[in-house]
């Protein structure tokens, strides 16, 4: 829940920029900047809108491709000018032709590609932009590519394999909402007058069923209104408000079952940018202060922060990592082995594969679990439903009977 912010800033080369960008907070904004290789000159906070359909970037399918191609390129010899030319000719018309045409303006025009990627904010990340200058100044551009290019790929399967955890359970829910408030809202009132006509006694779960089936009825909008206004509402109040959002990512990560998989895919995802950008020549400092803006969760990039600067202070990774109380021990073993035996990027991608695993683990357990809960939950409502229908009539044919 990052809010829109409208910057002035100036580069290394004295020119002024001024342009918007998503960030956390002030101290988040000046992190992108930094990483982009500008300096912040003052900024206005934008009004967030409810509805925004103006999309920037770029499918992640495709930076994926552009980074596996780009790798290619430059491993076989060809410059980054002409690999981008190359690669702009190859593509249809769209919005990463485009991107592409930027680049090579910018490249042409002096900068280097770490530089031309900063000013495609929307599309190439802090963490990208960094990873590429490191790779410039270690003539190591090619293997910086490739590490990206694979570990892209396995956040996009990390994000896929999570968001299947939702998307059961949403149709489900849909589904089951459309049939009640179906039957709620036009069945139940048919049948009101001729329940209320078999005279008797109404059972309390009929009556409860008539009372609900009137308050849909009349208060519809309510109902349906009320649960889209609150989420609005809290969604512009978290962009707002950094202690709002602190508050609602600490509630995130104590949900019963949805908190330990927040907390494990983070970790999985921290890890393994954590080891890429180490290993790629980045210092400790550097790799946590760029970390902060890859965790999406408020409570978690608090949490980094805090441990880089137990580090400056002269403090041990492990000790700072445990200072803060939120890592698992797991974590602060591992990183305790990969300092003291001098391989802490590998300590490091040992806790991302443990971490990637737990969780589609978790989700497919979760995905396994949900299918009868659910079940039993839509057959509990349709079961009340008949039972308060039909209870009446069968009640009134038996004293008949009698």
């Amino acid at each position: 829940m990052s809010t829109m912010y409208r910057y002035k800033a100036v580069d290394a080369s004295g020119k002024v920029r001024n342009d918007s960008i998503e960030a956390d907070n002030l101290l988040d904004l000046e992190q992108r900047l930094s990483g982009m290789g500008m300096d912040l000159i003052n900024y206005k906070e934008q009004s967030p809108r409810l509805f925004d359909f103006k999309t920037k970037g770029i499918p992640r399918r495709e930076l994926i491709n552009f980074t596996f191609q780009m790798q290619q390129l430059t491993k076989s010899g060809v410059s980054i000018l002409e690999g981008l030319g190359d690669l702009r000719d190859s593509i249809p018309n769209g919005r990463m032709k485009e991107v592409l045409s930027g680049l090579i303006d910018e490249i042409q025009g002096g900068k280097t590609f770490s530089g031309a990627l900063s000013e495609f904010p929307e599309i190439f990340d802090t963490v990208y932009i960094a990873l590429v200058k490191v790779g410039e100044e270690t003539g190591r551009i090619a293997e910086v590519m490739n590490d990206m290019a694979e570990t892209l790929k396995w956040h996009d399967e990390l994000i896929a394999h999570t968001k299947k955890i939702m998307i059961y359970p949403a149709i489900v829910l849909v589904v089951i909402t459309a049939v009640v408030s179906y039957l709620m809202i036009f069945l139940v009132p048919e049948l009101i007058p001729f329940i209320e006509e078999l005279g008797g006694t109404i059972p309390i779960h009929t009556r409860a069923l008539i009372a609900t089936s009137w308050f849909l009825g009349n208060y519809w909008y309510v109902v349906f209104g009320t649960p889209i206004a609150l989420f609005f509402i809290i969604r512009m109040l978290a962009r707002r408000k950094p202690e709002v959002r602190l508050f609602i990512d600490k509630l995130k990560l104590r949900l019963y079952i949805f908190g330990p998989i927040i907390l494990k895919t983070n970790l999985a995802r921290f890890s393994n940018y954590f080891a890429m950008m180490y290993a790629s020549g980045l210092t400790v400092l550097d790799s946590l202060k760029i970390s902060e803006l890859l965790m999406g969760n408020a409570v978690l990039s608090q949490s980094i922060m805090e441990i880089r600067e137990k580090i400056a202070e002269g403090g041990q990774i492990s000790e700072s990592f445990a200072s803060v109380n939120v890592y698992p021990p797991l974590v602060i073993r591992m990183l305790k082995v990969g300092e003291n035996t001098g391989a802490l990027d590998e300590a490091l991608l040992n806790i991302s594969y443990f971490y990637n695993r737990e969780v589609k683990e978790s989700v497919d357990k979760m995905e396994a679990a949900m299918t009868p809960v659910l079940t039993i939950l839509m057959g509990g409502v349709m079961m009340w439903i008949m039972s308060a229908v039909l209870g009446p009539i069968y009640d009134s044919l038996t004293t008949i009977q009698l």
